[in-house]
């Protein structure tokens, strides 16, 4: 059985934010068994696994993410979109466009401290959309 489905995640502020409850409410019901693919089909944002649970997790990163990758760097020749553009492409290539995670007995099988994350890296990106899909039996 594939099933895909495409749906988009409300407008988010630039940062890194959980959204394993909006994804899960937006997938359809999942096999016993199987693995969902998730593909963000934008090059300014990314999707990622990672701490759950304390929200400095979520902070860190955006630091880690801004040190890494500064805006209005003299290199840049992409600029015309804007100074977070060019450095949102970057971080996008650094953190991946889709996850796979199994489906167990009907459920996402992550970790006990593990979301879903979308990183926002455009300071008004607006909504994304994800593709989802489902094979399993």
């Amino acid at each position: 059985m594939v099933e895909q489905s495409e749906f988009s995640l409300h407008p988010y502020p630039r940062g890194v934010h959980l959204v394993t409850g909006e994804i899960l409410k937006s997938l359809p019901e999942l096999p016993h068994k199987g693995v969902l693919n998730l593909l963000i089909k934008h090059t300014s944002a990314a999707l990622a696994l990672n701490e759950n649970a304390d929200p400095d997790v979520r902070h860190d990163l955006n630091v880690i993410f801004d040190r890494l990758v500064p805006e209005n760097a003299p290199y840049y020749l992409h600029t015309f979109e804007g100074a977070d553009d060019m450095p949102a492409h970057a971080k996008s290539v650094m953190v991946g466009a889709s996850l796979t995670i199994p489906i167990t007995n009907g459920r996402l099988n992550l970790g006990t401290w593990q979301g879903i994350y979308l990183c926002e890296f455009r300071d008004h990106g607006g909504s994304r959309r994800i593709v989802a899909t489902v094979i399993g039996e």
